[in-house]
């Protein structure tokens, strides 16, 4: 009997996670990750990495709440296991900081992650223009380890890849079924003009004093301790697809940071990096049946996270696996006229 062709198109975080799902979870279906790029040139590669959420609209809430607790748990297993290290998985500690008391004070994974408290008086002294701030333990994922990490996982389980750019879905019709993780390609791959890119900007710095994580409720400004160096940032463009490096960017970010964190001034940086962040109003995580070349075929969406991608890619990929199963047992799709 033959066994059913699964392609999971995109070699981000999004993509592997939801690869390694389903080549583990289906043994006998074959699975294959196509993508032109793969680490450490994706854009996951870049990712701060670190676990808290925005809240998405359209979304129920209890879904949002699902696909964090998921990811939390998984990550929080890899950071008590002995594969922390090669996986670039690592407990953080720390704080965020409001200019104003924010409408939400309990956002809704407060929950979930460890120790979450409003921080005192004394504590926010060290923050003058700041009048409200939130303590808690979460995790902080290096992709340029974990992505690595989870491609041998995904290998391990019997997957493949495959290097090549994918134009057209027409090109993927000798697999029974898609995935779709390709993010900000999903705007040409299955026309879809709701994603945009929001540059995102940061270096890192040589800053080993620094332990405790840093971040302003804005989300633009952020001091992110790490295994390899402490990552500070940001910028957040909407609709800027530049890929160089801006130095005005940099400037800004040093002062931003240096606010924060005044021994920022003696850090040495050692690298920078520019980022598309792959963002829409609210994550697609949905099945459609589209046509093809030949007929019809089912694809499975999973994309559009955000700056939030490390944070929901495992919650998302367990909800991509539940789709993929329902569709491998159904009917094959047939094209709609």
């Amino acid at each position: 009997m033959r066994r059913p062709k699964v392609v999971v198109v995109g070699a981000g975080v999004v993509g592997f996670s939801s690869a390694v799902c389903i080549a583990e979870s289906l043994p006998g279906v074959s699975v294959t990750v196509v993508a032109e790029k793969f680490s450490p040139d994706t854009t996951s590669d870049g990712a701060a990495g670190i676990l808290f959420a925005a809240e998405f609209p359209e979304i129920p809430l209890e879904r949002q709440r699902r696909w964090f607790r998921d990811s939390f748990r998984h990550l929080l297993d890899i950071a008590h296991s002995p594969q922390a290290p090669n996986a670039g998985v690592m407990l953080s500690s720390g704080c965020q900081i409001f200019k104003q008391v924010p409408m939400v004070t309990r956002p809704f994974w407060s929950d979930l992650v460890i120790g979450f408290r409003e921080m005192s008086r004394s504590e926010l002294q060290r923050f003058p223009e700041h009048k409200f701030g939130q303590f808690f333990t979460t995790i902080k994922c290096e992709c340029t380890s974990y992505l690595p990490w989870l491609h041998h996982r995904f290998l391990d389980a019997g997957g493949s890849v495959e290097r090549r750019r994918v134009a057209s879905l027409d090109e993927l019709t000798d697999f029974d079924l898609i995935v779709n993780c390709s993010g900000l390609g999903s705007r040409a791959l299955v026309a879809d003009a709701d994603v945009f890119p929001v540059r995102g900007q940061v270096l890192t710095v040589d800053a080993p004093w620094i332990q405790h994580f840093t971040r302003d409720g804005d989300g633009k400004t952020y001091v992110y301790p790490g295994i390899g160096g402490v990552t500070v940032g940001g910028t957040r463009q909407e609709g800027d697809w530049r890929l160089e490096v801006d130095e005005g960017d940099t400037a800004g970010i040093l002062e931003r940071c240096g606010k924060l964190e005044p021994s920022l001034g003696n850090a040495r940086v050692v690298s920078k990096w520019v980022g598309l962040r792959p963002s829409r109003k609210c994550p697609r995580v949905e099945r459609e049946v589209v046509k093809v070349r030949g007929g019809a075929k089912t694809v499975v969406h999973n994309y559009g996270h955000g700056g939030w991608g490390v944070t929901l890619a495992w919650g998302c990929a367990l909800d991509a696996l539940q789709l993929v199963k329902k569709s491998l047992r159904d009917t094959p799709p047939k094209a709609k006229l």
